[in-house]
């Protein structure tokens, strides 16, 4: 099964090693047929502490790195 990549905003990078990225979904409702925009927050291993927060970053699912961390940054 091939790993999922997805694209977000960093919203904390105050942890070592570790970014907090806010992916955006969105959708129609089925009923309302109106779209509806739905967040979801990630913890991200990041190696060298290179990205800030603001920045626009993709992520890939990966082997657990600790108890929240199941993704890794893949690039800006």
């Amino acid at each position: 099964m091939p790993k999922r990549i997805l694209q977000g905003t960093v919203t904390s990078d105050a942890n070592a090693q570790t970014v907090t990225v806010s992916v955006e979904r969105r959708f129609k409702h089925p009923v309302l047929q109106k779209t509806i925009r739905k967040s979801k927050k990630y913890r991200a291993h990041d190696e060298n502490n290179t990205f800030k927060k603001g920045d626009a970053v993709r992520i890939i699912e990966c082997a657990p790195k600790s108890k929240s961390k199941r993704w890794e940054v893949l690039e800006a």
